[in-house]
């Protein structure tokens, strides 16, 4: 009820606004907002799979997501955005569990994908040559998401209500700013966090490639003490010969956990760490990817609670929080392009970074991908996971195959 409220009295206060100004715009300045505003439709029909080795049934699932946006044209470099998204079971396919809103909670495995109708995004936007201002319900995606992301593969989307500000500096430096007080998470409103979380990033592009420097210090509003603050550095770059495309990148990051006061104030301290090595010969790019989230002597792991998690360490999603032994995914993949689409094949070795009795080998995963576009506006998929646990965990495998559309 206060997330609704909040959100309420966000969109009353935009409309109060819009009102305001009404009066004040001549013919052309409507005629021009209407004539430059869009529409858009987004829907994604997704079957998923889930059979682990343990007591639950297996789990199954057909739901269609429909995403409906609309943008208004600019005025003065205002311009507002809203969108509404919508998940349903399709066909009774509805044998799966989603834990945080109580759907069939202890009966199937996991598919994180509820029944839900909300609003996906609405904000007030601001634009200029270098400036973008937006306050209100929006989507944030900074880097490679593996500390802010989307997470937009699954049905209901991630987003984010606060302001934020992005400013270019020139074509090689940009900064970002956001507040947000509220997290909307993929499990419907009645998951969402209150939050009071600050993220920074800055951006740098030279010859060498480009350097990335952030903080994001995040903060559950739910009146107890606790803070979650993370600061780092990230470099990628290319480079290409006659015969062999290269890439590559570092990052390392540093991250303090506090909850608690008093007597049971605890504080832990874990880093971060990636390196990767790509190439590509002949339309076909091999990769080497080595990831550490650490641990603080095997009671704390480090954590990305607003990453896009199902990019990384496996699609079979064992690993969403880390273990508090930390967790290091060494990573081979390959793909390239096969037909009208494109394939991917990879392999996870997983292990702890800081071991304690009886968990040391975390398993390994293989992954199998092939996308393409059909019938000119359509896009076609079907991807499996297959884990293999060891110290921890249970033997997985999840299959997913969709159809989506724009328009």
């Amino acid at each position: 009820m206060k997330n609704q409220k909040r959100f309420t009295l966000a969109l009353v206060s935009t409309a109060v606004l819009s009102s305001l100004s009404v009066s004040a715009m001549a013919d052309e300045d409507w005629y021009d907002i209407l004539s430059n505003s869009k529409a858009w439709a987004d829907l994604n029909l997704r079957y998923e799979g889930v059979d682990q080795d343990n007591a639950l049934d297996d789990a199954s699932a057909l739901t269609l997501r429909t995403r409906l946006g609309f943008q208004t044209g600019s005025l003065n470099g205002f311009s507002f955005t809203a969108e509404v998204e919508d998940s349903r079971i399709v066909m009774g396919q509805g044998d799966y569990t989603v834990g945080p809103t109580g759907y069939n909670v202890g009966e199937y495995s996991v598919i994180a994908d509820p029944e839900t109708t909300e609003v996906d995004q609405a904000f007030l936007q601001y634009k200029n040559e270098g400036l973008t201002l937006k306050a209100g319900r929006q989507v944030i995606a900074l880097d490679n998401h593996r500390f802010i992301g989307h997470v937009g593969w699954r049905q209901d989307r991630q987003t984010f209500d606060g302001v934020s500000a992005k400013y270019v500096v020139s074509e090689n430096v940009d900064v970002f700013y956001a507040y947000l007080n509220q997290r909307n998470r993929i499990f419907a409103e009645a998951a969402d966090f209150d939050s009071k979380d600050h993220l920074i990033n800055a951006n740098f592009k030279t010859k060498m490639g480009k350097f990335t420097a952030y903080a994001y210090l995040l903060e559950v509003d739910n009146d107890t003490a606790n803070g979650l603050d993370t600061y780092g550095i990230r470099y990628s770059g290319s480079y290409k010969t006659q015969s062999v495309g290269w890439g590559y990148g570092a990052e390392y990051a540093s991250q303090t956990s506090e909850s608690g006061s008093g007597d049971t104030a605890t504080e832990y301290d874990a880093n971060y760490l990636n390196a990767y090595l790509a190439a590509t010969v002949s339309g076909i790019t091999a990769k080497i990817d080595h990831e550490v989230l650490g641990s603080d002597d095997g009671a704390y792991g480090f954590s990305t609670p607003l990453a896009t998690l199902h990019k990384f360490n496996g699609w079979t999603d064992q690993f969403l929080a880390t273990p508090a032994q930390g967790l290091v995914d060494t990573t081979f993949s390959l793909s390239g392009k096969l037909g009208k689409g494109n394939w991917l094949l990879a392999y996870h070795n997983f292990s702890a970074d800081e071991s304690t009795e009886g968990v040391d080998d975390l398993g390994s995963e293989i992954n199998v991908q092939y996308t393409a576009k059909v019938m000119e506006h359509f896009n076609f998929g079907i991807k499996y996971g297959h884990y293999t646990a060891e110290d921890i965990k249970v033997d997985a495998d999840k299959l997913w195959v969709w159809v989506g559309t724009k328009f």
